[in-house]
């Protein structure tokens, strides 16, 4: 009998045996490759279900699964040839120059790269310790990630040993580094002081954490600061901090407080800096996000403030951001959504016993202040997955969204009106919701998410809505695409997508 390797259910890839490693770890990784060859360059072959035509060689190419797909298969003139991860590689950059008429080095490495980390990441998981924090579990489950990147996991292509210490999905916790800054170079702006609390500088010195792994990057470039005294070590933090979905985002649970730091290596799209430009607005941003949340169930995280060296402004710089628990409604629990999405021990939505009913109530939650920021206040809130909570009862019933990230804003006129709206529509409904609801589908047999979120919607007095609900189409972002034509991290372009909300998903 043909073996197909599928995805293993929520909790499975812990358990995996050593042996069973490296076939994870392709299925992991070629599906999100998938997912954006399908969507961006491949075309469905009328009446064969599962099979496509890739333009670029006008070869066929075969897939099973849905919203996951495992086990590729390419046409050949003896029959059906199955792919591994590298061949799958190879046959995505074929197809791109073919496509595209441009080549591009850098992409392909980034896929196996990817893999690569996956598969130690599953190796790490497989004898690591979970967070007994349902929250904290959820922002650690993503072996999948980005399920349309073609390269989710790539760490920069470093040695596993330089970043595995540092990753979420291996269930990581590591102190800060504390260093002492030298007060004449210090540049900082909002409330930055919970981050003296972090420890005691010397006289003349003012504290700044830092990521140990941002540190390795940098060390050579920060080396000169060491040496001249603007930089000293002052050890460690007295108590680990947990690395978040983001990666470069930490939660101090002890102190109730998320940091943000540089990271000097591309994941996804962007290098994972705090770019200048970016923190220069971060306190106008976050101010006009916070004024769209006022008086409403749902709540804004704020980024408080940065501060940073004169010298390495991009390089040192640590964002605070608010904790959780001033925020959230008592009794409440908060899940990162994109766990939901990929799963996890413990779900929510797993764990619905009237599972049209906990949708229900995760969209009236989730929809309405993204809407009502945008329609009220101007504000494009970045609501996809790794930007969204929701808190649950003791029920498992949702009760409340949260959302963070002023980085990620928008603010009209800034952006045009249009803009603005297409960037929420592929934040919200196509990277967000219609994962959710995919999951929500595949794990509740005989549930159609899409009614709920059309109902939902309608109850929103926006044009745009009512143009949404007949749209023929929705914005999907072109993630290979971008990466292969070296595309501007920042970049948004989008291909049209059929719109689930007019066929019921």
């Amino acid at each position: 009998m043909e073996r197909v390797d599928l995805i293993p259910p929520p909790g499975g890839a812990d358990a995996a045996a050593p042996d069973d490693v490296g076939d994870l770890a392709d299925a992991y990784a070629a599906a999100p490759l998938l997912n954006c060859l399908l969507r961006e360059v491949a075309r469905p072959l009328p009446g064969r279900e599962g099979v496509h035509r890739l333009p670029g060689g006008d070869r066929l190419l075969r897939v099973r699964g849905g919203r996951r797909p495992t086990a590729p298969e390419v046409y050949t003139p003896r029959g059906w040839h199955r792919l591994d991860h590298t061949e799958l590689v190879k046959l995505v950059a074929e197809e791109l120059r073919r496509h595209t008429g441009l080549a591009n080095h850098e992409l392909p490495a980034e896929m196996s790269d990817s893999r690569d980390a996956v598969a130690a990441i599953l190796t790490a998981r497989a004898r690591a310790t979970p967070p007994e924090d349902p929250y904290l579990l959820s922002e650690q489950s993503l072996v999948t990630g980005h399920p349309h990147h073609p390269a989710p996991k790539a760490r920069g292509g470093g040695p596993v040993a330089g970043w595995l210490p540092y990753a979420p999905e291996a269930h990581a916790r590591f102190p800060l580094v504390l260093l002492g800054l030298r007060e004449d170079t210090v540049v900082e702006e909002g409330d930055t002081s919970a981050l003296d609390a972090l420890g005691e500088p010397p006289p003349g010195y003012r504290l700044l954490p830092a990521h140990p792994w941002q540190l390795d990057l940098t060390a050579r470039d920060l080396a000169p600061a060491f040496a001249d005294g603007r930089l000293i070590r002052l050890g460690t933090t007295a108590s680990p901090v947990w690395p978040t979905a983001a990666i470069r985002t930490v939660y101090a649970p002890e102190r109730d407080l998320f940091l943000k730091f540089s990271l000097d290596v591309r994941i996804t799209n962007d290098v994972r800096r705090l770019w200048r430009h970016d923190l220069l607005r971060l306190r106008r941003t976050d101010a006009a996000t916070s004024r769209a949340f006022a008086g409403v169930t749902a709540a804004w995280l704020t980024d408080r403030g940065y501060r940073t060296a004169g010298f390495a402004f991009e390089e040192l710089a640590v964002l605070v951001r608010d904790g959780l628990r001033g925020h959230l409604l008592p009794g409440a629990t908060p899940f990162l959504a994109a766990g939901l999405a990929e799963g996890f021990t413990g779900s929510p939505l797993d764990g619905a016993t009237d599972p049209a009913r906990w949708w229900e109530a995760y969209l009236r939650q989730m929809v309405p202040p993204v809407l009502g920021a945008f329609a009220r206040h101007g504000v494009v809130v970045e609501a996809h997955l790794q930007n969204s909570l929701v808190a649950c009862d003791a029920d498992g019933a949702p009760v409340q969204a949260l959302f963070r990230d002023a980085e990620g804003v928008k603010l009209l006129p800034e952006v045009s009106r249009a803009a603005g709206w297409e960037r929420l529509v592929y934040c919200l409904v196509v990277n967000h919701l219609v994962e959710v609801a995919g999951a929500l589908a595949e794990r509740h047999a005989g549930v159609d998410p899409w009614p709920a979120v059309r109902r939902e919607l309608a109850r929103h007095d926006l044009p745009e809505v009512a143009a949404l609900l007949t749209a023929p189409t929705l914005p999907a972002k072109t993630n290979l695409l971008l990466r292969w034509t070296g595309a501007d991290g920042a970049d948004a372009r989008y291909r049209p997508l059929p719109n689930p909300l007019l066929t019921g998903g």
